[in-house]
């Protein structure tokens, strides 16, 4: 039973560790959702802002995150 504690724990752990991570993720689902709510008659846009959106957020955020990770390393030589 501990076990299957840890990994839930885990589990929630990536989604609250990284605060603007989520809040950019909902904000590219809310723009999605509203684009999908003024062009009904094209879907695939609502697609498109979906994928290029999270992608983008994903990038950004594991960039950011090296160069972090990457500024830390340098200051404890």
């Amino acid at each position: 039973m501990k076990t299957l504690i840890n990994i839930f724990r885990e589990l929630a752990g990536l989604f609250i560790d990284d605060g603007l991570l989520a809040l950019a993720i909902i904000v590219v689902v809310v723009l999605a959702a509203i684009i999908a709510a003024i062009a009904p008659a094209v879907p695939i846009a609502a697609g498109v802002v979906l994928l290029v959106g999270c992608l983008g957020v994903l990038l950004g955020n594991v960039t950011s995150t090296g160069v972090l990770s990457n500024g830390r390393a340098r200051s404890r030589k």
